[in-house]
């Protein structure tokens, strides 16, 4: 990063979720002057990265996502133990693998996945390739899974975080490094183009953007996630477990001190009510059926939130350059992902901000549009 050019401007950044703070605070390492705006609280209650799993796992999404997004999880494996080092305040980072289950009556669900991640780890020599594990093996790797399953896969290499720790770890730097964050901000981008001396708008509102994007063909929309939080200290899991199941293929992320996020559910709507009772019971049974323990856990949370959702399922940048105003950057649609490649997105956005093109997005195949007097003019994908 070029330090000596950002110390010299000024930043305005749209929205505080996980890519809003991990853009800002970036920025303010670098030097820049930065103003955060946000309409919710720092806690980031309304932000979709607080209800999320936080794994990071490249092999394990592309049997269901695009290989361009895969290579933004390879990209960003790395760099999240490098953002995580230079902050502050502890953030959990593990890269102990992944955990792929499945029951017997599921074994040729199983194999097919299996099959498709192989042929994935041959078209892209980046992934590791998949171990399969015998019920001994399965037993040395994960003791307290192998009295119920004979057998398993195993995703080297990938890994995940705690959500909460790094937004709040996020949020200290941005006190530390004195950032002003305007919080209950609820504001249009646009308004901050001109008369503010910014250089640079960069709108990170996920949901919130969805009027911005709505007369475009790839329009914004929210996918309804849903998660259960569980205090589950008679359960030894020690890495992302994945249940391969026809209904309800779910995942159980291990935090610190027993804390267990469990999640599955996607559904097209926008609807952020509470948790589904079929979707609890859904997930609940199905978590009991992984280790019996859980029988016996707490359920600290249930909660949900809308994933912000390109019409393509794939993330984008837009730029927008006019004369006599700052330019505009808007990023958006990392959908399920969020985590898993927001490293990748940052380190393009970066390239945008200080060259005018990013030589990254080409590689990762991330689309950028370039718009004029919100006129699309060009496609970098």
């Amino acid at each position: 990063m070029n330090t000596s050019a950002l110390s010299k401007s000024k930043y305005a950044v749209v929205g505080a979720g996980l890519m809003g703070r991990l853009i800002a605070v970036t920025l303010a390492q670098g030097g820049a002057q930065v103003d955060v705006f946000d309409q919710g609280k720092p806690d980031a209650t309304g932000a979709a990265a607080r209800i999320a799993a936080a794994m990071l796992a490249p092999l394990a999404e592309s049997a269901i996502t695009e290989d361009n997004v895969v290579r933004m999880g390879i990209h960003s494996l790395p760099r999240w133990k490098e953002l995580i080092e230079q902050l502050a305040k502890p953030v959990f980072f593990q890269q102990d693998g992944t955990l792929i289950l499945w029951h017997r009556q599921d074994a040729a669900e199983a194999e097919r996945f299996s099959q498709h991640l192989e042929k994935n780890c041959l078209h892209n020599p980046q992934l590791p390739l998949p171990k399969k594990l015998t019920n001994h093996e399965l037993r040395h790797l994960e003791a307290g899974v192998a009295d119920r399953f004979t057998q398993g896969l195993y995703l080297p290499h990938e890994g995940q975080l705690d959500n909460r720790q790094l937004l709040d770890a996020l949020l200290y730097e941005l006190s530390v490094l004195k950032v002003n964050c305007h919080w209950n901000s609820q504001i249009d981008p646009a308004s901050l183009r001109e008369k503010h001396g910014y250089q640079f708008v960069i709108d990170c509102r996920g949901t919130g953007a969805t009027a911005a994007w709505a007369n475009d063909a790839n329009s914004l929309r929210g996918v309804r996630g849903e998660v259960i939080r569980l205090y589950a200290p008679e359960v030894k899991l020690h890495r992302p477990t994945r249940l391969i199941h026809p209904r309800y293929p779910i995942y159980i992320a291990p935090k610190e001190n027993d804390v267990y996020v469990v999640g599955a559910t996607e559904i097209e709507s926008d609807d952020l009510s509470e948790m589904s009772v079929r979707s609890a019971m859904e997930l609940l049974s199905a978590v009991y059926t992984v280790h019996s323990g859980f029988a016996e856990a707490r359920i600290l949370e249930m909660a949900t939130q809308c994933r912000p959702t390109l019409k393509n399922n794939l993330p984008q940048i837009r730029v927008q350059k006019d004369l006599g105003l700052a330019d505009l950057i808007m990023i958006n649609g990392l959908y399920r992902h969020g985590f898993m490649i927001s490293p990748a997105i940052l380190d393009c956005a970066l390239e945008l901000i200080e060259q005018g093109h990013s030589n990254s997005a080409l590689d990762l195949g991330l689309s950028i549009v370039y718009q004029a007097s919100n006129s699309e003019v060009g496609v970098c994908a």
